[in-house]
């Protein structure tokens, strides 16, 4: 069951202040590293859906055609 007692604004802050202590930063290297990994999933994402609605377009395009 969660813990349902109450804490003062400052302890908040006092844990807060805690738990960054805590955290281990990336550095320049590994963020630049990370950084081109995902642009790179990015741009290939948006070429993806760039190519499906091509070929969705183009098959729309052809049935009107046939219809239309």
């Amino acid at each position: 069951m969660a813990d349902t007692t109450r804490t003062s604004a400052r302890d908040f802050l006092v844990d807060v202040k805690d738990q960054v202590q805590k955290i281990t930063w990336p550095d320049q290297e590994q963020l630049k590293s990370s950084t081109g990994v995902i642009v790179a999933f990015v741009v290939m994402v948006a070429l993806i859906i760039f190519g499906m609605d091509l070929v969705v377009r183009t098959v729309l395009e052809l049935v009107g055609s046939l219809f239309g």
